[in-house]
């Protein structure tokens, strides 16, 4: 998945019927007017975002006028095409947030100020040349993670954090171990001991919650990783912070301490989110009902559905415009900064509806959960947040075959944001297990 790494501290078309919706709306000062921009805040983001998505792109097109807190303008595009355009075009759309026209306007203590961020020498802050030398070595170093050792660790780690809860009867899903599996993973590929992967779990958990504790948490987060680096430097080994010391592309202390916090803090939230929104659907849809009953198939299948229909990352941020241009009617300033609707855009019409008679897609995977283009999610790092969401699921459905959800599922509670879609809590049921105790 793409995100953000520090979320909340997340052929151009015409739209719908033809209609040129190039007159801005009005009160919104960068859209032009008194006016009627979407306030990108409220329940419905994370209660019925799908309707919201419709009646956006019903009113409003596949580009979407929207003001952030502090009545910033912004854009959120929702159409496939357009969106496709955009991060396809790294030239007219860069990731480069100086670009930004709205700077002036931005308070130091702006809630998502962290989420926009400033250049930094880091795979994800970087553009142009810079960016492809730091993704080099990321991409190197994720592509050295062994798929059956990654595997191994994530069934390890799996079946300690169910020993902790399994002769209970209940859990909590979410914070007993979706938001701990892909973290402690993810320290332990990087280079960590495990005695220090739950300090770090603890810190991006306080990252995620983005409360009082997430500047404390983000410094406790970067002096780990710093120390990681240091450690590494003087006494290598084959993980993923050594490979990245290594690089012949010479990143300094810094740049892979910066880089390392991008490759943890994008891969934890994400992958968490991914594997409890699965658990979710395969507790709640009939269609996977085998996956419960100890079937396989059907959970590559949810896990696929998820990232079409309630995928961990809803919307992005962001692309720049470097000149004015026109997107889909609309004009675009020269600085304009333009959200990724990722989930708007997996829900447009025109691509939507791919699914066969039964209800799935059969592994189709032309979604923009991964984003797309130059700064999509690099391949290696897709295929170990799968690896650890699926392993998880399937050591969770192993030990606890009969789980149930505690509560109606009409009462699960999402996490309030616009931009990250995960449960909140996932209350379960089970018939009570020994531990096992033992590695597998």
């Amino acid at each position: 998945m793409t995100t953000h790494p520090f979320p909340d501290a997340p052929g151009v078309a015409g739209p719908p019927g033809g209609a040129d919706r190039s007159t801005p709306p009005a009160g919104c000062p960068a859209h032009g007017g008194p006016g009627n921009a979407v306030p990108l805040s409220g329940p419905r983001f994370h209660t019925d975002p799908t309707r919201l998505y419709r009646e956006m792109r019903s009113e409003h097109g596949p580009v979407v006028p929207v003001v952030l807190p502090g009545d910033i303008p912004a854009w959120l595009v929702v159409g496939y095409r357009e969106l496709h355009r955009v991060t396809g075009d790294p030239e007219l759309f860069p990731r480069d947030s100086s670009l930004w026209n709205q700077w002036e306007n931005i308070p130091m203590d702006w809630p998502l100020r962290p989420m926009i961020g400033v250049r930094l020498p880091s795979v994800y802050y970087t553009v142009g040349e810079e960016h492809r030398r730091h993704l080099a070595a990321v991409e190197s170093a994720l592509e050295a993670v062994n798929p059956h050792e990654l595997r191994s660790h994530a069934e390890e780690l799996a079946d300690r954090l169910i020993d902790s809860f399994c002769s209970g009867g209940e859990a909590e899903l979410v914070g007993d171990y979706a938001m701990l599996l892909p973290v402690l993973v993810l320290a332990r590929i990087t280079g960590f001991p495990d005695a220090e992967g739950p300090d770090l779990a603890r810190a991006m958990n306080d990252l995620a919650d983005g409360g009082e504790g997430a500047i404390e948490a983000h410094q406790r987060f970067g002096a780990a990783m710093h120390r990681l680096v240091a450690a590494k430097r003087q006494s290598p080994g084959p993980d993923v912070a050594s490979r990245l010391l290594a690089h012949p592309v010479g990143l300094n202390d810094e740049e892979c301490a910066l880089d390392l916090m991008a490759i943890t803090a994008a891969g934890h939230l994400p992958t968490a989110d991914w594997l409890g929104n699965s658990v979710r659907l395969m507790l709640t849809d009939d269609r996977f009902a085998a996956s419960i009953g100890g079937g396989r198939r059907s959970i590559g299948e949810a896990m696929n559905e998820v990232l079409w229909e309630d995928t961990p990352t809803q919307i992005l941020a962001g692309r720049w415009a470097a000149r004015d241009t026109r997107l889909a009617g609309r004009h675009i300033a020269a600085g304009d900064m333009l959200l990724l609707g990722l989930q708007g855009a997996n829900a447009d019409p025109d691509v939507h509806d791919l699914a066969g008679d039964d209800g799935f897609r059969a592994g189709n995977s032309a979604h923009f959960s991964f984003s797309h283009g130059e700064f999509q999610c690099p391949f290696p790092a897709r295929e170990i947040a799968e690896v650890i969401a699926r392993t998880g699921i399937e050591v969770l459905l192993d030990r606890l075959p009969d789980i149930d959800l505690t509560v109606p599922q009409q009462t699960l509670a999402r996490r309030p944001s616009a931009f990250l879609r995960g449960m909140s809590t996932l209350p379960v049921r089970f018939a009570p297990t020994h531990p096992v105790g033992v590695m597998r």
